[in-house]
């Protein structure tokens, strides 16, 4: 097969240097599966290892991009046959096994998910990891007990990938959604993909959380971590659940036991990399079925291969909103 174009991660001098490369299916790393990749994404974690911002990739060099959909050409797997639409995300892709960010990819048999009915090449990649973990996050919380009636839910991190298809999710299945956000100017873009209120982060005290506050919420998904999830914890109902999917303000956690033991509060932690097939192929089928987000289009912009590397900077310095797909063939 011919030479094609990949986004190489490399390290020198104990920096990361990215840039484009060609490669051959025989210079990528093992796997049962060789793809014809249609469109990969960016995420929050690609932009950190591109960029170095944060320590992602184990291996050096590795082809970046941690999603990927496209088309089966050769496979010595069963389950798969040459023509079949698959996605790919989670596991070591784009971090310690060649990613998305290239023309074709070889991935182990065990990572793909067959394309669900009534999904696109595209859409999927709207979704990727970011559309995963919210739906992965909704499951949990159903799993809970969260249901519509129960009272509103509260998104934080409400304008990245995961927080806008999160709102969108759970305003389209009957949820009283309220989004909370830093950024002030945005609150028409939160209205428009479902959230009923829009609570800014600048109206909370922070510097002083209550063992237990108001309770307030029915669930939560949070993308920030640190005083805000803290925060989250004392002002939830009796029973309810909190999706714990990010860490973008701190890793640390500083609470007390009191919303867990005396309201009963459930923090469930979103792991997406390393979810069971089965449950990753019952979420993905959500998400093209009764989870599908009605405003994903509108809050996506597609970007060709060529400009990938446009757009890590405006993920570190938060001026992203939505979901960015990158079309391979474009």
């Amino acid at each position: 097969m011919d030479r094609f174009k990949v986004y190489r991660l490399r390290e020198a001098d104990r920096k990361v240097v990215a840039g484009f490369e060609e490669a051959t299916i025989d210079e990528l790393d093992a796997g049962d599966v060789v793809v014809r990749v249609a469109y990969s994404s960016v995420n929050y974690k690609d932009a950190l290892a591109a960029t170095g911002a944060g320590r992602i990739v184990r291996r050096f060099p590795c082809i970046g991009g941690i999603d990927l959909s496209g088309t089966v050409v050769a496979s010595s797997d069963a389950r798969f046959k040459q023509g079949d639409a698959v996605i790919a995300t989670s596991y070591d892709i784009g971090v310690a096994h060649d990613g998305g960010y290239a023309e074709y990819a070889r991935m182990p048999a065990d990572w793909l998910v067959p394309m669900p009915k009534g999904m696109s090449l595209r859409e999927a990649m709207a979704l990727g990891t970011a559309g995963f973990t919210a739906g992965l996050a909704v499951v949990r919380m159903e799993h809970e007990g969260l249901r519509p009636g129960k009272g509103p839910v509260i998104v934080s991190g409400a304008t990245g990938g995961v927080g806008t298809i999160a709102i969108d999710i759970l305003a389209g299945m009957g949820h009283h959604v309220v989004a909370l956000t830093g950024k002030e100017n945005e609150t028409e873009y939160l209205r428009s993909i479902g959230a009923r209120e829009v609570m800014l982060r600048s109206s909370l005290d922070l510097a002083k959380i209550k063992p237990l506050d108001k309770a307030t919420w029915a669930g939560a998904v949070d993308n920030l971590g640190g005083d805000v999830l803290a925060w989250m914890a004392s002002t939830m109902q009796i029973g309810a659940p909190i999706a714990s999917v990010g860490l973008a303000a701190s890793m640390s956690l500083n609470t007390t036991v009191a919303p867990f033991i005396l309201r009963g509060v459930s923090l469930l932690g979103v792991d997406s990399a390393n979810c069971e097939m089965p449950v990753r192929q019952k979420v993905w089928a959500r998400l093209a079925g009764d989870m599908q987000p009605k405003h994903l289009a509108g809050a996506t912009r597609t970007v060709p291969f060529e400009q990938l590397p446009t757009v890590f900077e405006d993920f570190i310095e938060a001026r992203v909103k939505g979901r960015i797909v990158i079309d391979m063939a474009a």
